[in-house]
């Protein structure tokens, strides 16, 4: 009698806009790392990740690998933000912005909470301590009963939030 090989079960964690995108990505690395085909296995289960405590700020470091012009980047950033999507979120828009990577050849390999005692990054470890204030100025509410009576007017409002 031949005993059935039990088989193999590969967890991912992978940041994807849909579920779509997700699967498909789940199939590209597989390839990549296991050499399995879409053909030979099967999704076992798939779950949006949701953050568990969202009123305060925590860090987060994020291990990354993305392919540039000049061959594989690996790279680790830190961001505070209230969730680790968030962070990720953070990440994927200031690698579009700051070093024109697309999604797609951006690779999340790690992230990590971190304590303050573990940041490394200064733009990170200036915001830690308690009495952190950002004062509004420039705070101040158009009368607009008073614009409606003039028929055309071509003000521009610059009235803003400076944080």
């Amino acid at each position: 009698m031949t005993k059935k090989k039990e088989p193999e079960l590969f967890f991912m964690k992978i940041y994807a806009p849909t579920n779509i995108v997700a699967k498909s990505r789940f199939w590209y690395f597989l390839k990549k790392t296991r050499k399995i085909k879409k053909s030979m296995g099967e999704i076992v289960s798939l779950k949006n990740i949701r953050p568990l405590k969202t009123n305060f700020i925590r860090n987060f470091g994020v291990w990354i690998k993305y392919e540039s012009k000049n061959g594989p980047i690996n790279m680790y950033k830190e961001y505070r933000d209230v969730s680790g999507i968030g962070a990720i979120e953070q990440m994927y828009l200031e690698m579009a912005g700051s070093y024109k990577v697309k999604w797609s050849s951006i690779v999340v390999l790690r992230t990590e909470e971190l304590n303050k005692n573990e940041c490394i990054r200064t733009k990170i470890k200036q915001f830690h301590g308690t009495n952190k204030n950002f004062p509004l100025h420039n705070l101040k509410f158009r009368n607009f009963v008073k614009e409606r009576l003039t028929n055309f007017r071509a003000t521009r409002f610059n009235k803003r939030l400076t944080i």
